[in-house]
């Protein structure tokens, strides 16, 4: 099932996150490459591709998993989460609809 992982930058962590950002992005090719990720992007905090030292509000990742507790277990162990970047992070069931 796919599961949508919803997350949120707690305040001043602009460092932490450009720090953190290649061990975030290895584990992201990690689901790329079994084919299970669909999606994955932060949330600018402008409305800019490139928010500079703006920086973000949070994160979201659409991939597959076994089940909720899964995705759990995968979104626990995120680079981000244990280096403290994220305030929040909610999981949802998401079933994609389009494209097909």
């Amino acid at each position: 099932m796919l599961y949508a992982i919803i997350s949120r930058d707690r305040p001043d962590s602009l460092s932490q996150r450009r720090s953190t950002r290649p061990a975030h992005l290895e584990r992201l090719r990690e689901l790329q490459e079994t084919g299970r990720l669909i999606l994955a992007g932060p949330h600018p905090a402008i409305d800019a591709a490139d928010p500079g030292e703006a920086g973000f509000t949070g994160s979201l990742v659409v991939a597959e998993f076994s089940d909720l507790q899964a995705a759990q277990a995968w979104a626990d162990a995120d680079p981000y989460t244990l280096a403290g970047v994220y305030a929040e992070v909610q999981i949802k069931p998401f079933i994609k609809v389009l494209p097909a």
